[in-house]
């Protein structure tokens, strides 16, 4: 049997009876999926390029989103809406604007003591007040409170030890 090469020609002839041999050819179509894998990849990275980002959540707003119901008042008082949020022994009050934005204002907070962390802290809506008990407790200490105690108010920024 003869084998007859033609040099520059696509269509190489071998003694399989002008067959292409398996290697060429598996060669070949590895090269084209890879050409198109690459540009189907390409192509969706672009997509991914042009959508906006999404909206990150701010720190505040999502402690907002995780803090339990018993942390947070909504309602009104001395006849103005008020919205608190009690976290990390500090009471904050929130206010939003019309774009989403909100606004985290301190209110109260314990006494600063070193290496404190906070152990305590409810909120209790009782005869038109807020009444809100935060304890800090001190770092290896045996028991709570370092700091802390129990405040009230009746507009949201006036607040009185108990």
């Amino acid at each position: 049997m003869k084998s007859t090469v033609v040099v520059g020609d696509r269509d190489r002839s071998n003694d399989l009876g002008g067959r292409r041999p398996a290697g060429l050819l598996s060669w070949a179509v590895r090269h084209r999926t890879a050409g198109l894998l690459l540009a189907a990849c390409l192509l969706t990275a672009c997509d991914a390029a042009t959508e906006p980002p999404k909206a990150q959540l701010s720190p505040e707003a999502i402690a907002l989103r995780d803090a339990s119901p018993e942390l947070v008042f909504k309602g009104v008082l001395a006849g103005k809406p008020v919205h608190l949020l009690v976290h990390d022994c500090e009471v904050f009050q929130i206010a939003g604007d019309p774009q989403g934005q909100m606004t985290w204002t301190r209110v109260l907070r314990t006494d600063p003591y070193p290496f404190a962390f906070c152990e305590r802290q409810s909120l209790v809506v009782k005869d038109s007040a807020v009444i809100v008990t935060l304890g800090r407790r001190a770092f290896g200490s045996g028991g709570c409170c370092a700091v802390g105690g129990t405040y009230r108010t009746t507009d949201g920024w006036t607040w009185k030890e108990q």
